[in-house]
C-alpha cells in the first residue's frame, strides 16, 4: 500500500486516531471527487493482521462507486488489485451504517475470475 502525497494533506494530527506523516495507517478526512468529504481509516497491515485495509465514509449515505474508486486510487497503484467483501451473514459486523471497506491480503494474491465472465472485452469501455 503506499499514500498518495495528496493524502497526508488531510491526515488526523490530533486526537483519538492521530498519525504522523510517514505512518503506514492513519485517519484522513478526503474531499471527494463527487463534493462531499470522506472520512478514511487506513492500514496497511502486519504479521497479527495481514490485509491493507482502507475504510470510506460518508454520514448521511454510503460511498459511490465513483468515490470507492478515487479512494483505492490514492492508497494502491493502478494494476493492484483490491476487494470489497460480502461476507457470510454471521460474520457481519456493522460499526457505522454508511461505511464500506476495500481489502487486499499481503500474503496472497487475490484471485480473479475469468474476463469472459466479467465482461466482453470486444465491446470497448463505456
Amino acid at each position: 500500500m503506499r499514500f498518495h502525497d495528496t493524502v497526508e494533506l488531510f491526515r488526523f494530527h490530533r486526537g483519538k486516531y492521530a498519525s504522523s506523516k510517514g505512518d503506514d495507517y492513519g485517519a484522513f478526512h478526503i474531499p471527494g471527487p463527487c463534493g462531499r468529504e470522506l472520512l478514511v481509516i487506513a492500514s496497511s497491515g502486519d504479521q497479527e493482521i495481514p490485509w491493507e485495509h482502507v475504510s470510506v465514509s460518508l454520514h448521511n449515505r454510503c460511498p459511490n462507486w465513483e468515490e470507492m474508486c478515487y479512494i483505492k486510487s490514492l492508497f494502491w497503484d493502478d494494476e493492484e488489485t483490491v476487494m470489497q467483501l460480502h461476507p457470510s451473514k454471521s460474520k457481519w459486523i456493522n460499526n457505522h451504517p454508511y461505511c464500506l471497506h476495500l481489502w487486499k491480503p499481503t500474503q496472497e494474491t487475490i484471485p480473479l475470475p475469468p474476463d469472459i465472465a466479467v465482461g466482453d472485452k470486444k465491446l470497448g469501455t463505456l
